[in-house]
């Protein structure tokens, strides 16, 4: 039987985490236990528990004044993770393509997809949704729990980055995304893993012009 107490601090932190990555709360927001009890509608104790959580996995930090507060990621920070989301995600590409598993979700991720790009434009969520998917899919796949719990965890952390925040991104993406799950489905683990190093390669490049040409 789970325990309630668990339930609600856990309710608690994954309320909290999607306030961060949604962009409801900024970079440097303040995490204050009193009034984050009274948003939502619970006590201190899991607020507590659940910045506890959001330090120990870089969603927040504390301030020299040791005041929490929602973490940033760097231009540093956000080149490392995708430099090595792409040694594990290659690999990851690689591995899912010489796998025997049915296609079934492959196929109907593509035509998700697909549909996203000869109809109406999904919103910032519902194309996250489908993109993180697809990523866990293909590390599922590659057969390594540890591996899709690391693919995961640092795709989390570039989305705090982008927080949709690159529109353009929108179509090449899709097209990017398509291509690899044609290579796993077609069996080519090399196109995969060439195809995965490409979109995470676009996705970097994406990222610095950003930062140089924000306007």
């Amino acid at each position: 039987m789970v325990d309630a107490a668990q339930t609600l601090g856990t309710s608690t932190y994954e309320r909290m985490k999607a306030m961060i990555l949604d962009g409801t709360l900024e970079p440097g927001a303040l995490l204050r236990e009193k009034n984050f009890a009274d948003l939502l509608g619970v006590s201190r104790t899991p607020v507590r528990e659940a910045i506890s959580q959001l330090i120990s996995e870089g969603f927040a930090a504390r301030s020299p004044s040791g005041t929490p507060i929602v973490n940033s990621i760097s231009l540093t920070d956000i080149m490392e993770i995708l430099h090595v989301r792409s040694l594990l995600e290659c690999e990851a590409a690689r591995k899912a393509a010489l796998s025997n598993a049915r296609n079934d979700d492959f196929l109907g991720l593509r035509a998700v997809i697909a549909a996203f790009l000869d109809g109406e434009r999904p919103d910032s969520e519902q194309h996250y949704a489908v993109d993180a998917q697809l990523h866990l899919a293909i590390a599922r796949r590659a057969g390594s729990r540890l591996l899709a719990e690391l693919i995961e965890g640092l795709k989390v952390k570039t989305r705090m980055y982008d927080q949709g925040s690159i529109p353009e991104r929108f179509e090449p993406g899709c097209h990017e995304h398509l291509a690899i799950i044609d290579a796993i489905t077609a069996g080519d683990a090399d196109l995969a893993a060439d195809a995965m190093k490409l979109h995470l390669k676009k996705v970097r490049e994406s990222i610095i012009s950003h930062i140089n040409h924000p306007f």
